[in-house]
């Protein structure tokens, strides 16, 4: 019985403690530019600095596919957010990828 009541009292501290400290989620580093296959999102700083498009598009052909912009949240830690695209019906070729 004994054996039950320290393990009860040692996970209330624990639990206590863990209550008191606070959520940090500024410890994981944010990429300025995050995609998959499906679309992804530029940081508007790194928008302000490079050609935002031009990263959309060249990220999307690597996958076969156009790019088309969703949102921009055109402000200090915002994002721009883009889908990449199947190439629409008729077009005869895959999309084009830049060199840089």
């Amino acid at each position: 019985m004994r054996i039950i009541a320290a393990a009860g009292l040692a996970s209330l501290v624990f639990s206590g403690i863990m209550a008191s400290q606070s959520a940090r989620a500024d410890i994981f580093p944010v990429p300025p530019f995050k995609g998959n296959d499906t679309g992804g999102i530029i940081a508007y700083s790194m928008a302000t600095q490079t050609d935002a498009r031009q990263v959309a598009v060249d990220h999307c052909a690597r996958y076969g596919k156009v790019v088309k912009f969703l949102a921009v949240q055109a402000y200090e830690g915002g994002y721009i957010s883009f889908a990449c695209r199947w190439v629409p019906y008729g077009a005869a070729e895959r999309p084009i990828r830049t060199l840089y």
